[in-house]
């Protein structure tokens, strides 16, 4: 699945997109007025230039000893001479000319006014009643040059602009959206079960609705959930009287009955109240780890509590438990005892259970908080493996149990930030079945 967008990428690039779109626009929007214009004044330069040489050029002309020859201006100094100029008789003699001048990009006749050939602009005025022409030209390619040069000079602090537009938006982004990251991160830091409202402060119109509808959402969520936690522990904690009352009738019963089918009725009665107590007594437990207070408010030494745990199930175990603790005084981790004793307790009977009884239970502890329970047996087929944690749910052996077991433990790995794992053939062996439970070191 593809991952979102981030808000903040998406508002940053966009704003900086849409302000380098629209600088090239007003930069092409501005090169073309200030190429009309440069055009303007261009030609207003070729005029005047005109009129102010032409006067001065027919006094030259009339007061030569030869008017019709032919006179070259002299330049001063080397320079580059974008105005070039001709002056000639109305036959199309040439009787002046600037000293760069090219002939060719000239008119062959003068014509007075403004003209434009493939390579120059050109303007020409007449004197003393049209015997007189002069032509000043200009090339297109300084115009062109010039256009450019202003255009540039636009479009290069562009260059500077954009980094600095995404800089800018970016932090702007950040600074308007940190109501709204404070509150995703007020999401992200909470446990699986905390559905408490979530505080947030001055969140965006836009945002604010959505942070009431989640926390009416989390607040009718948390109260199914009371209330089915309340109505789980409420039965398993009534059933467990009358049916320990019963059990001890049974038990009566069976002492007083004579051999024969009521004895075997009364054994099996007594065998399905012990069934029934059992799952009361998981219900509880599943309540417990679907509640609060799975995490505990100082860190806890999980080594006196994994030996007493075990300590305590080698008394009615059938099969040997083998512990195997680190080389360190404490182990510890933010979880209550109590939750500890009953994740614990429910992966050693689930081995006991299900395991081979030949063979012992291996129960370790790392330094890393990282707890074992490894016992011998078939392998788990990998469908069946993917599905043990759920409620109710059994393996392939005959032996007897309510399914809620590995479901309790799961339920509080969860509820303590722990990843719980499951594998058969167990690491390092041909067969058998390992649980693994991964806490965070407090």
């Amino acid at each position: 699945m593809k991952p979102a967008a981030s808000l903040q990428k998406r508002l940053g690039l966009g704003l900086t997109l849409g302000i380098s779109v629209l600088w090239l626009i007003a930069t092409a929007i501005a090169g073309v007025v200030v190429q009309h214009e440069l055009n303007e004044a261009f030609d207003s330069a070729l005029e005047e230039t005109a009129q102010r040489i032409l006067p001065l050029a027919v006094l030259e002309i009339v007061n030569r000893e030869e008017p019709r020859a032919l006179q070259h201006i002299a330049s001063l100094q080397a320079h580059n001479e974008y105005l070039t100029y001709l002056v000639r008789d109305n036959h199309g003699n040439t009787l002046l000319q600037s000293h760069d001048a090219d002939p060719a990009i000239f008119n062959a006749q003068p014509l007075e006014g403004f003209t434009t050939s493939a390579t120059h602009r050109l303007y020409a005025a007449s004197a003393l009643r049209e015997t007189v022409f002069i032509e000043v030209a200009e090339p297109l390619a300084h115009r062109r040059e010039a256009a450019w040069e202003t255009s540039l000079a636009l479009l290069l602090p562009l260059l500077l602009l954009i980094p600095l537009s995404l800089l800018g938006t970016w932090l702007w982004v950040r600074l308007s959206l940190r109501t709204v990251l404070a509150y995703r991160r007020a999401i992200e830091t909470r446990g699986a079960g905390d559905l408490s409202p979530i505080k947030a402060a001055q969140l965006p119109a836009e945002i604010n609705p959505l942070a009431d509808a989640v926390n009416h959402l989390m607040e009718r969520l948390r109260r199914a959930l009371d209330a089915e936690r309340s109505f789980t522990a409420n039965s398993a904690h009534e059933l467990r009287t009358p049916l320990a009352s019963t059990l001890a009738q049974v038990q009566r019963l069976r002492r007083e009955a004579p051999d024969g089918p009521l004895q075997e009725r009364a054994a099996q009665i007594e065998t399905s109240l012990r069934e029934l107590a059992r799952l009361s007594e998981k219900l509880m437990q599943l309540a417990k780890a679907e509640g609060g207070g799975l995490l505990s408010e100082t860190p806890q030494d999980l080594l006196p509590l994994l030996v007493h745990v075990v300590d305590d199930l080698r008394r009615t175990a059938d099969v040997p438990l083998h512990l195997q603790l680190p080389r360190m005084e404490a182990v510890l981790v933010t979880i209550d005892p109590d939750a500890f004793a009953i994740l614990l307790r429910n992966l050693i009977e689930n081995a006991m259970k299900h395991g081979a009884s030949s063979q012992a239970i291996e129960v370790s502890l790392s330094s890393t908080a990282l707890l074992r329970v490894v016992n011998a047996g078939p392998v788990v087929p990998p469908a069946l493996l993917a599905q043990l944690s759920g409620r109710f749910v059994r393996g392939n052996s005959q032996a007897e149990g309510s399914g809620l077991g590995l479901a309790i433990a799961k339920t509080i790995a969860q509820g303590v930030g722990a990843s719980l794992l499951f594998a058969s053939p167990a690491p390092g062996k041909p067969d058998g079945f390992a649980v693994s439970v991964q806490f965070l070191p407090a």
